[in-house]
């Protein structure tokens, strides 16, 4: 990758004042490249009126990468100046582009749940945007092809910024929930959303993540984050589209003809946390066991206090635990203390001995062991790899 002998200037329009990943990743995945190729970048968010101000001049930038609206693409086809569209909603057709796979995340999100044991499903996004229907149709293939179905609940994004859409938007949330047969693993188009269902169900008596497994999409780190439950969610991998749409732009400047379909990167991971942490279990004294051990896995809990906490003996328990979960008591307590190391690991820098005292370890060394054989990695390997 040569720089040409006067740096080529690059306008980014990304709709950063919004302050959401999908915005600011995406443009430090831009500015990435831009500095490996050596190009002038400025962020302009009136980049069409400054390109139709000078359509009778020399164009002020040589490409755009741009959540694209129609205004600009008209301005930008008059001034003869390549574009790359990061806008998957955009009214214009048949524009260089690059976006997230939201097919396979919708893949990703029901797999998780799958293979945490739901066979009942949700899922909440919008009524008219393309990578709700995207994701929905990856989710609903997934969960179909192992026999289940998915109760779908829809609303209108512009109704609910309108000064009258919240009451609405919630009563519809209350009407959908009700009508749900716990426990449900429910997919959210968007982390913000993920909360606000949250709130509905911890009103109606439910219990996140027991009764009902939330998975977001964006990894949006404060929203996720606090409060207790920590939100599950997707992380789209925006840095890499953005690195990848300013490689496409250089590929268009340089010449090359236009890609004859948009470009789609694969999500970048399934971050677990607090609302997917349980097994669903259709057996109510299983699900109250597996409620004790995921409030209590970090305390020094054994098979005979989940047994105590339920009031049943250990054998009865062992026995309706194989039957329902497929797995023992004890092998549900590692793994409930094996999510919650995972989860510390990414989100602190503590060491890890203070990981595994306060995942419920022994010592380091317990911790150290079991990892190795439940993960097939260290643990810093493990923390290594989801840092960077």
């Amino acid at each position: 990758m040569k720089s040409p002998a006067s740096p080529r200037r690059v306008a980014i329009s990304l709709e950063m004042q919004w302050g959401y990943k999908r915005h600011l990743e995406v443009y430090a995945g831009c500015q990435r490249y831009a500095e490996e190729a050596g190009w002038e970048c400025s962020i302009n968010p009136a980049v069409d009126a400054e390109l139709r101000v000078s359509a009778a001049k020399k164009p002020p930038f040589d490409g755009v990468i741009a959540r694209v609206t129609q205004s600009l693409a008209t301005a930008a086809q008059k001034a003869r100046v390549p574009v790359v569209n990061t806008w998957l909603n955009t009214p214009v057709k048949n524009l260089p582009s690059i976006f997230p796979d939201y097919e396979a995340v919708g893949v990703m999100a029901a797999e998780h749940l799958l293979g945490r044991g739901f066979r009942q499903f949700g899922y909440l996004g919008y009524k008219r945007d393309i990578d709700s229907r995207l994701e929905l149709r990856g989710f609903n293939k997934t969960i179909e092809a192992a026999g289940f179905q998915c109760s779908p609940h829809h609303f209108s994004r512009t109704a609910l910024i309108k000064r009258d859409g919240w009451p609405e938007f919630y009563a519809g949330l209350e009407k959908w929930v009700e009508a749900w047969k716990p426990p449900i693993g429910v997919f959210v188009t968007q982390d913000l959303y993920g909360r606000y269902l949250h709130d509905v169900c911890r009103k109606a008596g439910l219990h996140v993540s027991q009764d009902v497994a939330i998975v977001g999409r964006e990894n949006e780190p404060t929203i996720c984050g606090a409060p207790t439950p920590t939100l599950t969610s997707i992380d789209l991998g925006y840095e890499q589209i953005g690195y990848r749409a300013a490689e496409m732009l250089d590929r268009l400047m340089n010449g090359e003809a236009p890609p004859a379909s948009p470009e789609l990167v694969a999500p970048l991971e399934l971050i677990p946390r607090q609302s997917t942490d349980s097994f669903a279990a259709t057996d109510h004294i299983v699900a109250r066991a597996l409620r004790f051990i995921a409030e209590n896995c970090h305390h020094r809990i054994e098979v005979k206090h989940v047994a105590e906490a339920v009031a049943t003996t250990r054998r009865t328990l062992e026995r309706r635990f194989r039957l329902s979960v497929e797995r023992s008591i004890a092998e549900e307590i590692t793994r409930f203390r094996l999510e919650r190391a995972k989860r510390r690991m990414v989100e602190t820098d503590e060491p890890l001995k203070t990981v595994a005292r306060d995942s419920g370890f022994l010592d380091s060394n317990h911790f150290y062991k079991t990892f190795v054989r439940v993960e097939g990695t260290t643990p810093t390997q493990y923390r290594d790899e989801r840092q960077r």
